[in-house]
Formats: structure tokens, C-alpha cells, sequence
């Protein structure tokens, strides 16, 4: 490996948020979870959790629009809300939903300093009963439009940017996210990519 890319790999390394997630339910278009995963390496955050009760899991993600980001992201598969919620509650302190509803908080009130999971939907149905039975609460993303949603990959970057903008203010880039064990592996996986 040469010495640049050992350096990129560190610069990049470092940068990486474990506090951060994006959830995705029931996505059904490849695309949609390939552009998230590119957002996702964007803004440091590793891990990315997929919950597919409807459809079979993934097994390569192949689309030109974000395919090279699967490499460097962490993918956690899951064929049930409950389990996938059941890891999240153990390593994210607030679970928010993305859903139009009277009690949905602005995304600009979200405090991402904290430790924080974004669940998004399926493009139809949005999320299921289950998941927002199960989170802490929802978020909308404010408009002035006559369609009040977006689509899901630009939902996702709208909302992690912000995140982005306020850990990036607070110093959280300043100084790896991830534990050192887990930075090492993923020094020996990524130098072999």
C-alpha cells in the first residue's frame, strides 16, 4: 500500500462517528440505499442498519450511484424491526423516526451531540407501526412546498448534514469517534481493499 493511501485511510479513520446512524425500514429501491451509503461515508458515519421484513436482504449492493460506498461502510442487516431496534437501543440513546405527525419535532431541533439513530422508511408506506411504537419519537424536515416529503436519499443527506454541521461545531470530528480495537481491524480490512 502506499504511503497516500495509508494517510487517506487514517484521515478518513478519524473521522469516523459510532454515536451517528442511519436506519433504513423496508427501502425497497437498491438506489435509494446505495445514495445513503455514499451520504453516510460523507459524514463519517460506519454504521448503517437495514431492516428488510418485506423483501430478501441485499446480498451486493451493485448501483453506480453509491456501490463504491459499501466497502467502507459497516451494513447490519436485519429481517425484524424488533431485533435491529434491540441493537440500536444498546448503542444509540434517542431513536427518532421520520414521520408527519402532530407531536414530530423540527430536524433543527434535533441535539446531535448526542447519541443519535434516524430511522427512515419505506418510499410508499414510510415507517411501520412497529418502529414508531418502539422509538423515542419522530422529526419532520421542514417545507414550504405542496408535497410535504422528500425522497429517502435526500431526506437521509438533509438530515445527517445537519448532524454533520453541529458534531463538526462541537469538536466531535476533532478526535476518532470509533474505540481503538475496532479502528484497528478496520486499518487491516481497508488496507486489503
Amino acid at each position: 500500500m502506499t504511503a497516500e493511501r495509508q494517510q487517506k485511510i487514517e484521515q478518513v479513520l478519524s473521522h469516523r462517528q459510532a454515536n451517528l446512524t442511519v436506519v433504513l425500514e423496508d427501502v425497497q429501491d437498491p438506489r435509494n440505499i446505495t445514495a445513503v451509503m455514499r451520504t453516510c461515508d460523507g459524514v463519517g458515519i460506519q454504521d448503517i442498519y437495514i431492516i428488510n421484513t418485506n423483501l430478501p436482504q441485499i446480498r451486493k449492493f451493485k448501483f453506480k450511484s453509491g456501490s463504491s460506498a459499501a466497502k467502507w461502510v459497516t451494513i447490519h442487516q436485519f429481517t425484524n424491526v424488533a431485533d435491529c431496534f434491540a441493537e440500536l437501543r444498546g448503542k444509540f440513546s434517542t431513536i427518532l423516526t421520520t414521520h408527519l405527525s402532530s407531536d414530530a419535532v423540527n430536524l433543527y431541533a434535533i441535539d446531535f451531540t448526542e447519541s443519535v439513530a434516524l430511522v427512515f422508511g419505506n418510499e410508499q408506506n414510510g415507517i411501520s407501526e412497529e418502529m414508531k411504537a418502539l422509538a423515542d419519537g419522530n422529526f419532520v424536515i421542514p417545507q414550504v412546498g405542496m408535497v410535504q416529503s422528500l425522497n429517502i436519499s435526500v431526506a437521509c443527506a438533509v438530515s445527517v448534514y445537519e448532524a454533520y454541521r453541529q458534531k463538526k461545531q462541537a469538536g466531535h470530528y476533532d478526535q476518532p469517534g470509533l474505540p481503538e480495537g475496532r479502528l484497528g481491524a478496520m486499518r487491516e480490512e481497508w488496507g486489503k481493499a
